[in-house]
């Protein structure tokens, strides 16, 4: 059909997704525990952070505001 030209086009002109800034956390936003390089990691609003676990990931993508300053950084952390 004459749609799916026009479907091909617009996929081809969408901008590629922005890539999400490295981790450089070495807490675990949600539960505090020391992470490393080697942790899993999970991008939230364009920032990856390091977390301990899948259930961590899952509470920091459910919700950020709640583990995370309005900059990013980590709630109650030294500045």
């Amino acid at each position: 059909m004459f749609y799916a030209p026009l479907l091909t086009l617009a996929v081809l002109a969408a901008p590629a997704a922005e890539k999400a800034k490295p981790a450089t956390n070495t807490k675990d936003p949600v539960c505090k525990m020391t992470v490393d390089a080697k942790s899993t990691t999970v991008a939230v609003r364009g920032q990856e952070y390091r977390v301990c676990s899948k259930h961590c990931a899952a509470a920091l993508q459910k919700d950020p505001d709640k583990y995370l300053e309005k900059d990013g950084s980590l709630k109650g952390a030294k500045k």
